[in-house]
C-alpha cells in the first residue's frame, strides 16, 4: 500500500499471496499446502460467511467475506505457479460466463451493452428468465461433455445441500411427483421403513433407511423453496436456545441438569418454548 493511499487493493492482495508463498522469504505454513489441504478451510470459511449473514453481524462480514475471498487468491497462486491461469483468468471466465447468463440484461453479450432504457428488471418474465438461464448452463455441461444433468453437483457439499440440488436436477428433466402429496407419502413410506428396520436390529438397514427418509425430506424442502442446510441450521439454533434455558433453569438446583430427571427437564424446556412464543 502506498504513503498516499489509505486502502489495500486487489493488486495488494496477490502480491501478499505471492510473497507468502515465496519459497525463500514466505510463511512457511503457507509455502507447504497445496489444493487439497485448503479445501477443509475453503469450506470452514464459506460457512463462517453464512452464519454472520444468519446472524445479522454485518460488522464481522467484510472480515468473513475476506477470508473467504482470500482461499479463492490461494488456488490462483497454486495455479499460477503450476502454470495453468492466474487470478485474473478467474475473473475474466466468471464475468463472460455470467454475461452470457444474462441475456435478458446484456442482450449483446457483452458487459457494455444493457437492457433498454425504461424496462424494469421487474418486467422481465422470471419464467423465460429461469428458462433461459437453464438452457446456457444445459450448453455449458455439454461443452464439458456431461454426460448426465447430475455431472456437475459438487460431491464436497454438505449431505442435505447435496441431496437437495441432485433431487432439483432430476426434477428439471420430469422425474418428481406430480404434487407435494406425493413427497408427504414418500417420507411417511420411509419413515415406516426405518421402524421396520429398526425392529429387526439390523444397524446397517437402519442408517440404510434412515439416508432414505433424510433425502425424502430434502425434496419436501425443495417442493416448498426451501434450503434444508439453512433450515436444519436454525432448527439447531433453536435447540441449542432451549437446551440452555434448560440448563441455566436446572443449575439453581441443588442437584443441576446432569441429576434431574426427564420430567424436570421437560418442564423447563416447555418454558423455554412458552417464553419464545411471547418474545415473537
Amino acid at each position: 500500500m502506498s504513503e498516499a493511499s489509505a486502502r489495500y487493493g486487489l493488486d495488494d492482495l496477490l502480491t501478499l499471496m505471492a510473497v507468502l508463498r515465496d519459497s525463500d522469504q514466505g510463511c512457511p505454513w503457507d509455502v507447504k499446502q497445496d489444493w487439497d489441504s485448503i479445501v477443509p478451510h475453503t469450506l470452514e470459511e464459506a460457512y463462517e460467511v453464512a452464519d454472520a449473514i444468519e446472524r445479522r453481524a454485518f460488522g464481522e462480514l467484510p472480515g468473513e467475506l475476506g477470508d473467504l475471498l482470500f482461499q479463492v487468491v490461494y488456488y490462483s497462486q497454486f495455479a499460477s505457479e503450476e502454470g495453468r491461469f492466474d487470478f485474473h483468468d478467474v475473473i475474466d471466465v466468471l464475468t463472460a460466463k455470467m454475461v452470457a447468463r444474462h441475456p435478458h440484461v446484456f442482450p449483446d453479450g457483452t458487459l457494455d451493452s444493457r437492457r433498454p432504457p425504461g424496462v424494469s428488471a421487474d418486467e422481465v418474465e422470471t419464467a423465460s428468465v429461469k428458462t433461459r438461464w437453464e438452457a446456457l448452463k444445459a450448453q455449458e455441461r455439454e461443452t464439458r461433455q456431461a454426460v448426465s444433468v447430475l455431472d456437475d453437483v459438487p460431491r464436497t457439499l454438505p449431505a442435505l445441500s447435496r441431496g437437495a440440488k441432485l433431487s432439483k436436477r432430476a426434477a428439471r428433466v420430469g422425474f418428481d411427483w406430480p404434487d407435494d402429496q406425493g413427497v408427504f407419502d414418500k417420507i411417511r413410506e420411509e419413515l415406516a421403513e426405518v421402524e421396520e428396520a429398526a425392529e429387526q436390529q439390523d444397524a446397517d438397514h437402519v442408517r440404510e433407511e434412515i439416508g432414505d427418509l433424510l433425502f425424502a425430506v430434502t425434496n419436501l424442502a425443495r417442493r416448498f423453496d426451501v434450503d434444508p442446510e439453512r433450515a436444519l441450521r436454525e432448527a439447531n439454533g433453536k435447540f441449542e436456545r432451549r437446551f440452555r434455558y434448560v440448563e441455566e433453569a436446572l443449575s439453581a438446583q441443588e442437584d443441576g441438569v446432569e441429576r434431574a430427571n426427564l420430567d424436570e427437564m421437560e418442564r423447563h424446556w416447555q418454558a423455554a418454548k412458552r417464553r419464545e412464543t411471547s418474545a415473537s
